[in-house]
């Protein structure tokens, strides 16, 4: 089986990846501290696989460590890189904290696949790097250089590494993929997005709630010149995103020249905070509560996916949808 390195495996998206991996026949090998995520994933990827995963747990900026990672599992055939910091509010706290980690963390990683001949990357982007777009579903020509935030910031920077290699290295083929909003669960229940503390993303504010965790939903700005004032994300199924990275592997063994590639994953339309309440509550049958709070620094009014080039250059689609995501979030926060 042909080896991948996951960085930030043990993560949200990370897990729910390294799980298809396996499925498609490669061989994923988890790279994860678990500073941002918890031992129970590594359990859940065991459970769904029949096998426990290989795991090293060393930080992404260690290059001695990464350098002894990439020896132990040669030939590598690939990597994806998830780990970094993902908080839009948390950065614009700490700005330095999120350049320091995302950015230095993905050059460590380049500079160790340069030094094992390892060209294929897949990397995990966000569709924050359009800030507020001036055009709605934004295509992957938008301008992305207008993040509102340092973690888009950060996101841009690394882009921009990304294809300045690229036009130094002849083995290099890079896909990015910029992310709209990830949600929902692996339908087992085993793997799920498990935030550390108080949750930074909607969905699982919005299932611990339901759980009786916190006391009601806080919808930050319901005055956004959106149909109904809350700010309007494209929800897409964690799965449908897993699958994505691992249709990008496959995509880049068919090309024979180097290539550096951009791609959004979404649903390619968009969900309100309001609507995914009232979605939420008609597919697990429990209302939430929820009140509206001030609007939160770095967030953007609206944006929804443009996803034609996926579709017809990747050929990869989103399958699943919200009721779904939000199914399958809700069954992962009932086995907790």
């Amino acid at each position: 089986m042909s080896t991948v390195i996951v960085t930030g495996g043990a993560g949200f998206i990370g897990s729910h990846t390294v799980v298809e991996l396996a499925a498609a026949g490669y061989d994923p090998v988890i790279v994860d501290d678990l500073r941002n995520s918890d031992e129970r994933a590594v359990r859940g990827i065991a459970h769904i696989m029949g096998r426990g995963p290989r795991i090293h747990r060393i930080d992404c900026n260690d290059a001695e460590a990464m350098d002894r990672v990439f020896r132990a599992h040669a030939p590598v055939h690939g990597a994806i890189h998830f780990a970094a910091y993902k908080s839009v509010n948390e950065s614009v706290a700490e700005p330095e904290k999120y350049f320091a980690n995302n950015v230095g963390s993905l050059k460590v990683l380049l500079a160790t696949m340069d030094a094992h001949h390892v060209g294929r990357l897949v990397f995990s982007s966000s569709c924050t790097v359009y800030g507020q777009p001036a055009h709605m579903p934004v295509t992957e020509e938008a301008p992305a250089h207008n993040a509102s935030s340092p973690y888009g910031q950060s996101k841009v920077q690394c882009e921009d590494l990304l294809r300045d290699r690229a036009r130094t290295h002849a083995a290099a083929k890079t896909v990015m993929l910029r992310y709209f909003n990830p949600i929902g669960a692996h339908p087992s229940g085993h793997i799920g997005e498990l935030p550390l503390g108080v949750p930074q993303n909607l969905v699982p504010y919005i299932t611990q709630t339901a759980a009786g965790m916190h006391e009601r939903v806080v919808v930050h700005g319901t005055d956004y010149g959106t149909p109904d004032g809350s700010c309007v994300r494209d929800f897409i199924h964690v799965v449908d995103l897993a699958r994505a990275h691992v249709r990008a592997l496959e995509w880049m063994e068919e090309q024979r020249a180097p290539l550096c590639e951009v791609f959004n994953l979404g649903m390619g339309r968009g969900v309100s905070v309001l609507e995914a309440l009232k979605t939420f509550r008609e597919t697990s049958g429990v209302e939430v509560p929820w009140s509206v709070g001030p609007r939160r620094p770095g967030d953007i009014a609206a944006i929804w996916a443009d996803t034609s080039k996926s579709r017809e250059v990747l050929g990869w689609a989103a399958r699943l949808t919200v009721s779904d995501a939000l199914r399958d979030a809700w069954h992962w926060q009932q086995r907790l």
